[in-house]
């Protein structure tokens, strides 16, 4: 399996990888595994990829919690990064891809005092919603690679 295969079989199919990589074989190591079930257990705590009611919670409260994945991220990278080299690579392009267009564009409006727009605050949750999907996909992946039983399928047939 390449890394487009891969980021294709788990519905990530606005990451947009350079010709080369994108034809790389992707083949986890133990190390792979461990980091990427710390990343998947905190995507999976947190508002990433957990539902925001349009009644409750708290716009800034909701962008914090995305933004720290970078720190989380940069520990896993510090601690594991160099042994597990294709969980890095897919850590990176999901941070930069999708993750940080999200929290620059909301960062300054933040800033700007936007929050304090009901149409803004309703803005900002419908994208949050679009970011969560794609940060569902990427923690399903991520629970494959750590070869894990992928949580978030047992809350969606909970809710049927």
């Amino acid at each position: 399996m390449t890394f487009k295969d891969l980021f294709r079989e788990w519905g990530l199919n606005s990451i947009k990888l350079k010709a080369g990589f994108a034809e790389v074989e992707f083949g986890p190591t133990g190390d792979d595994q461990t980091a990427a079930w710390d990343m998947y257990v905190e995507l999976i705590t947190r508002i990433t990829t957990q539902p925001l009611d349009d009644t409750t919670g708290d716009e800034e409260t909701a962008l914090n919690s995305v933004y720290q994945l970078f720190p989380i991220t940069r520990d896993i990278l510090k601690n594991k990064g160099r042994n597990a080299e294709n969980f890095t690579k897919i850590a990176v392009i999901v941070l930069n891809q999708i993750v940080r267009p999200f929290t620059a564009k909301w960062h300054k409006k933040k800033l700007n005092g936007d929050f304090l727009n009901e149409n803004e605050c309703i803005q900002f949750r419908t994208e949050l919603k679009q970011l969560q999907a794609e940060l569902i996909c990427y923690s399903r992946l991520l629970a494959d690679m750590a070869k894990v039983e992928d949580l978030t399928r047992l809350s969606e047939e909970d809710k049927e």
